[in-house]
């Protein structure tokens, strides 16, 4: 607990706390990531998944999925930021807790979707294809969700 309150008691987040603009920017910025991050993974899940009907669904999943990488990254730094200001008790959190599990599984899911995906066709190995999508889609919904109820937990 030490390290979290060090984190909290830092110049910059103490200037995060305080300033009448940072907060809300970052906050915002963090909404924007993760809507990107959001949409990003459910469109190309749903291509992946025959919702979206096109005959170039491969070259639209890799666009998106650039999208989700860019977006991820800022999603990251801006959470760990908003995280600055109150580690202590967001540590403490189920909800957080849960996100952070429930991050772990999504981003293994996407990995391993990935790595299955490399080099081979979408054809060559639909059904599982189809179950990394539905699960990706479930677990980034729940990850918005925990993401929701950290503030009433």
């Amino acid at each position: 607990m030490e390290f979290l309150q060090a984190i909290e008691q830092a110049e910059p987040v103490r200037l995060l706390k305080t300033s009448f603009l940072a907060y809300p920017v970052v906050n915002a910025l963090h909404i924007a990531a993760i809507g990107v991050l959001f949409a990003s993974i459910v469109l190309m899940d749903l291509c992946v998944l025959g919702a979206i009907r096109t005959a170039q669904c491969d070259p639209l999943v890799a666009l998106l999925r650039r999208a989700a990488l860019a977006a991820f990254p800022v999603a990251v730094l801006t959470g760990a930021s908003l995280f600055s200001i109150q580690a202590t008790t967001y540590v403490r959190n189920p909800a957080f807790q849960v996100k952070l599990v429930l991050i772990a599984l999504a981003g293994a899911n996407a990995l391993t979707f990935m790595v299955l995906d490399r080099g081979r066709s979408s054809q060559a190995w639909p059904r599982l294809r189809r179950m990394l999508a539905l699960a990706s889609i479930l677990l980034w919904s729940a990850v918005l969700l925990c993401g929701r109820l950290i503030g009433f937990v």
